[in-house]
């Protein structure tokens, strides 16, 4: 497990979208997984400038997201589907039948989870899978007691979870309490995963996930466990870490052997 610590959210987004560039540039239909809420965002606009400054292409890349509410239509503003649309499918050359989110009103979600999970594969499994994490430990939606060895599959969100998305919601909107969500055991099998977290809010989520044991408790502290794991933070995410020097330490090293 490597891990960054960096200054502020700025770096942490520049130096996330470099590990998905660098992929793209060595492989160019390259498979991304990628994740929503507001840790990504930033992230996401450093990959639509690498696209209209730099002329990086998406045509050939395919995408699969983590997760999506169970109940809302792809066109609710509050929908997963939509806030990729705008936050960045719709500003980078990604051909949109290569862009996959759960759906949210499938008659049969059971089915459609399998469905989704048999896509990844035909796809040669996921290159790069970009995460955030709850201030529970979450990935996806893989609330704490999610099997370590889950699938895609329908999850029930825990009350803190709720709370935590409810400002994004109308007081006169039916808010979901639940989703279809990639498995944990389906992020394990990604070749390369990047965490992104920011702020003192993720801090104690994030010394469980690094420092603590793995545990179904904290399902992001599974990742200890995946063959390449990058965790990028910013100071205040970083801030609980016990061993933040050794950290830094160990990436100086890493970006001496790089440059030599």
């Amino acid at each position: 497990m490597r891990v960054i610590i960096l200054e502020d959210t700025d770096d942490v987004a520049h130096v996330g979208a470099s590990f998905f560039l660098q992929h793209l540039e060595l492989k160019p239909a390259s498979v991304f997984g990628l994740a929503t809420g507001s840790s990504p965002v930033a992230l996401y606009n450093c990959l639509i400038n690498a696209h209209r400054n730099d002329g990086v292409s998406f045509s050939r890349a395919t995408t699969f997201n983590l997760d999506e509410y169970y109940g809302i239509a792809a066109d609710h503003v509050q929908s997963y589907r939509h806030f990729m649309q705008v936050n960045l499918f719709n500003h980078i050359d990604v051909v949109p039948s290569s862009t996959h989110v759960p759906d949210g009103m499938a008659e049969d979600p059971i089915t459609a989870c399998l469905r989704y999970e048999e896509s990844i594969a035909e796809q040669g499994g996921i290159d790069v899978q970009l995460l955030g994490i709850g201030r529970n430990g979450h990935i996806g939606f893989n609330e704490p007691s999610s099997s370590l060895a889950s699938r895609t599959r329908i999850k029930t969100l825990t009350k803190e979870t709720i709370e935590d998305n409810a400002r994004f919601f109308s007081k006169d909107e039916v808010q979901p309490t639940l989703s279809l969500t990639m498995g944990i055991g389906t992020i394990m099998e990604a070749k390369k995963v990047v965490l992104i977290a920011t702020g003192r809010a993720k801090a104690k989520a994030i010394k469980d996930s690094i420092e603590g044991p793995v545990s179904a408790s904290c399902p992001a502290s599974m990742l200890q466990l995946h063959r390449d794991t990058v965790i990028v933070l910013d100071s205040e995410a970083a801030s609980d870490l016990d061993n933040q020097a050794f950290y830094q330490f160990v990436e100086e090293q890493r970006q001496k052997l790089e440059a030599a």
